[in-house]
């Protein structure tokens, strides 16, 4: 689980509640039926328009689970571990990549598919097509909260509308301004804050999510590829140090020395 990312979002409606309670106002002012249901229904029904009634659930909710779900790979531990797994299929030839115990899918799958004894070709086949479509369900669900983050401010600029033409409409009754205002404030700041705070974010952690996966993925494929040809663990290191940042890459080598 990714806690930055809950942290971010439940954070950010921590701030935002704190600044009512310490403003000295009554949280139950900014509540509204009205601008709950243009801002954040009208969004939704906005973004359902792009999207079938099968991908619509998948994009909005699988998207923010995956966001949830996040968890950052350790590059340097896949170096590692990548580099044993090629000692091992080096000493003990593909049949003792069974014994290993892999937690990661991808990897397991991978390794798997060279101790079944699958050609180079039909590896990469299968993993490249894995990796590039789960690449297409992250960026499905990055798009459809991008899109979220631009209908909430512009719904919200709907019900703002909708709050004026009410003001207007009952200028002549005093009691009537007062709420007719509060929903054109307050549809406005549900959009800036559905955007800002939750859909904007959760969009981009799924962009940085499927980028990263897809490098990770990367490079496992191409280990995976090495191993089968059955080069060396130091020609594995050293060809996999190119998906570390060049100021890591001396660490890397002085570890692999040292061990």
């Amino acid at each position: 689980m990714d806690i930055a990312t809950l942290l971010g979002v439940f954070g950010g409606f921590g701030v935002l509640y704190m600044a009512v309670v310490l403003e000295g106002s009554n949280i139950m002012m900014f509540m509204n039926l009205l601008a709950t249901n243009v801002v954040i229904v009208g969004a939704l029904v906005a973004l359902l328009g792009r999207y079938t009634l099968k991908t619509f659930p998948i994009a909005v909710f699988g998207g923010f689970k995956e966001a949830v779900m996040y968890k950052t790979h350790d590059t340097f531990h896949l170096l590692d571990q990548l580099t044993e797994i090629a000692e091992v299929a080096r000493k003990q030839g593909p049949l003792g990549l069974e014994k290993l115990e892999i937690d990661e899918p991808f990897l397991k799958k991978a390794i798997q598919m060279i101790a079944d004894g699958y050609s180079g070709e039909t590896i990469q086949h299968v993993l490249e097509r894995e990796r590039d479509l789960q690449h297409e369900r992250l960026h499905m669900g990055h798009t459809a909260w991008a899109k979220i983050a631009e209908a909430a401010p512009g719904m919200g600029m709907v019900g703002t509308i909708i709050g004026l033409v009410s003001l207007f409409a009952h200028m002549s009754d005093p009691k009537q301004i007062g709420p007719a205002m509060s929903i054109a404030l307050l549809t406005t700041l549900y959009g800036a804050v559905i955007a800002n705070v939750m859909a904007a974010p959760i969009s981009d952690k799924l962009a940085n999510r499927a980028n990263h996966e897809a490098e990770i993925q990367s490079m496992i494929i191409d280990a995976v590829l090495l191993i089968r040809e059955n080069k060396s663990p130091k020609q594995v290191h050293e060809e996999l140090l190119s998906y570390l940042p060049l100021k890591h890459r001396a660490k890397a080598e002085a570890e692999k020395e040292a061990a």
